[in-house]
C-alpha cells in the first residue's frame, strides 16, 4: 500500500537530507529514511526498488544539483575565469552537502541511469569549460579526469580534516587552481 503523502521525489530528498546530516552516503538505509517517515521499512518499496535504487536517484538529484551550480558559475566565462567558477562551485557544493556530494562519486552504471542526461550535462559542462583552453579529443578526456582526481582528492583531503597546517585552506585551493590553469594553457596534445 502507498502511504498517502509520500512519494519518490520525496523519499528521495529525504535520502539527500540524511547523506548531508549523517556524513556520508552509506548512512542512507530503507530502514533510516522508514524512521524518519514513521512508517515500516516494506511501505517504502513501493516507491522504490531498493537501496541501490535509492542511492542512484540520490546521485542523480545531487548532480543535477552541481550541475545548475557549475553551470551558473561559467555562463559567459572563458579560460581561467571559468576554471575557477567552475572549480569554486564544485568545492562549495562539496561542502555544504558532503553526503550528497559522497552520492556523486559512487560507480553508476549506464543501464542505472539511461533514461536521464544527468551526467551528459556533467561532461558538457566540463568539456565546455575545456575548449576554451583550445582543448580536443583525447586531451579533453585527459584533462576532465586531471580536474576531477584534484578536485576530489582535495575535498577529500579537506571533508575528512586532513589540511592541519595553520596556512588557509583556501590559498592552498586558489593556489591548485592557478597551477591547473597553468597546465591546461600549456596543454600539448600526446597522440
Amino acid at each position: 500500500m502507498v502511504r498517502a503523502g509520500i512519494t519518490p521525489d520525496l523519499l528521495v530528498r529525504a535520502a539527500a537530507e540524511l547523506a548531508d546530516e549523517a556524513g556520508g552516503i552509506e548512512k542512507v538505509t530503507v530502514s533510516a529514511l522508514a524512521r524518519r517517515f514513521g512508517v515500516k521499512d516494506a511501505s517504502l518499496y513501493s516507491h522504490i526498488k531498493n537501496l541501490r535504487d535509492l542511492r542512484v536517484r540520490l546521485a542523480l538529484l545531487a548532480s543535477h544539483e552541481m550541475n545548475e551550480a557549475i553551470g551558473a558559475a561559467v555562463a559567459g566565462r572563458s579560460g581561467r575565469d571559468a576554471l575557477v567558477g567552475f572549480a569554486d562551485a564544485y568545492r562549495d557544493y562539496a561542502l555544504a552537502h558532503p553526503g550528497r556530494y559522497a552520492a556523486t562519486q559512487q560507480r553508476i552504471e549506464l543501464d542505472e541511469v539511461q533514461d536521464t542526461a544527468v551526467f551528459q550535462r556533467a561532461v558538457e559542462l566540463t568539456y565546455g569549460m575545456l575548449r576554451g583552453y583550445g582543448l580536443g579529443e583525447p586531451d579533453l578526456t585527459d584533462a576532465g579526469r586531471l580536474l576531477r582526481a584534484t578536485f576530489h582528492g582535495f575535498i577529500h583531503i579537506e571533508l575528512s580534516g586532513g589540511f592541519q597546517h595553520t596556512r588557509p585552506v583556501a590559498a592552498s585551493w586558489a593556489r591548485s587552481l592557478d597551477a591547473l590553469h597553468t597546465t591546461l594553457e600549456n596543454w600539448g596534445s600526446q597522440k
